[in-house]
């Protein structure tokens, strides 16, 4: 996930114990109604609109979420999930929400029964992606999942398995793809504007000072149980991503090395990890990451030019050239494009773009990476198919 900070400032030693801790009792009240496919209206909504349930206030949450929830034409804040009752109270006043729509973490289940919610945003730790994702899905809702999808790739195929065995549909929190930035390189790329991409320099990073890491949002990242990587499965996916939907490829290979400065800090994840993908059209990508290092790039070389994004990954601010010159783009707000995205899929009972095999896939290829890491930096095949 992006970020999160609706938890205890110390990492547990397991989920449930995350979970007995954070949760104290701000109860919901649940409507007497099923939810179906179109419940704002239900609800009495003035226009055809998709309710989203906030699952984990933190930091993301708070900065980015809640406010592109008011920017949104499609979807709309009816609803959230904390353990923390100061939370509630404020995001209850701020975004005018019924205290019937608010749950803690032992009351979530009591979701199903409300019309308000047709979506449940799961924005927490991302060891808890999958049991929040299973149990939306099992309540009859839809769902958008942060980024990673889950720690593993056995946990990405059992959110899908859920969301499909319950009707629902799944995607991710993969904004990106939603800006004109990124959607102009994946022409480029894969139309071949510029001759066949022929290598990639893709790499996001950023420092965790020594200072940061008693915050809550920065505490979890650092447990291996609870974030399932390090720097690799938070901000290097963005250029794993990029590497696949500007090639319009999977990669076949991997290789990768990882190196940490600061072992004291960075013992259970990994820092800074460097991994080559090789894609079978003849692409290579040079893909960087690090939580010791701030840089943030798109680069490919194609047969007959190049082009770029610099910065690449950011909430804003993007910046595109290729060898003719600068993209005239715009920036948008990512959160509000991607969730009205998927709040159209609903309406329209389509697939997302961003639907949870593009998670599964990412998961496929990060675990070849720390395969490789495990093995020395020895070239390592990624496992096709779903």
């Amino acid at each position: 996930m992006d970020s999160s900070a609706d938890w205890v400032s110390t990492p547990p030693s397991s989920r449930r114990h995350f979970l007995k801790t954070v949760s104290r009792g701000v109860g919901g009240a649940a409507l007497a109604s099923a939810a179906g496919p179109l419940a704002g209206q239900a609800a009495g909504r003035s226009r055809p609109s998709v309710g989203v349930a906030l699952v984990g206030l933190g930091n993301y949450a708070t900065g980015q979420l809640g406010p592109a929830l008011r920017e949104t034409s499609i979807c709309e804040l009816t609803g959230i999930v904390t353990g923390t009752p100061a939370k509630a109270d404020t995001w209850t006043q701020k975004y005018d929400i019924p205290e019937s729509n608010v749950y803690d973490y032992e009351t979530f289940d009591q979701v199903a029964d409300n019309p308000d919610i047709d979506v449940i945003y799961v924005v927490l730790p991302n060891g808890m992606h999958a049991e929040y994702t299973i149990r939306a899905a099992e309540a009859g809702k839809h769902v958008i999942c942060e980024k990673p999808m889950a720690t593993s790739v056995a946990e990405c195929r059992s959110m899908i398995d859920a969301c499909e065995k319950n009707d629902c549909k799944l995607s991710l929190g993969y904004r990106l793809q939603f800006t004109p930035h990124h959607q102009r390189v994946m022409k480029l790329g894969q139309d071949e504007t510029f001759g066949s991409v022929t290598a990639m320099q893709n790499g996001f990073g950023f420092h965790i000072p020594d200072s940061a890491t008693g915050q809550p949002h920065i505490q979890w990242r650092l447990n291996k149980e609870m974030a399932g990587g390090g720097a690799l499965v938070d901000v290097g996916i963005y250029a794993i991503q990029a590497g696949r939907y500007v090639t319009g490829e999977e990669p076949v290979a991997v290789t990768a090395q990882e190196y940490t400065t600061r072992p004291d800090i960075f013992d259970e994840v990994d820092e800074t990890v460097f991994f080559q993908l090789e894609f079978p059209g003849g692409a290579r990508m040079n893909g960087s990451t690090s939580y010791n290092a701030s840089f943030n790039r798109l680069y490919a070389t194609t047969s007959d030019g190049w082009f770029e994004l610099r910065p690449a990954y950011g909430y804003g601010g993007l910046q595109g050239r290729t060898h003719r010159g600068a993209m005239d783009l715009s920036n948008v707000n990512q959160q509000a494009q991607q969730m009205d995205a998927f709040g159209r899929c609903i309406l329209d009972d389509r697939t997302s773009r961003v639907a949870g095999i593009e998670g599964l896939r990412d998961l496929q290829i990060i675990e070849a990476i720390y395969a490789s890491i495990a093995a020395g930096g020895q070239r390592v095949e990624v496992p096709g198919g779903a």
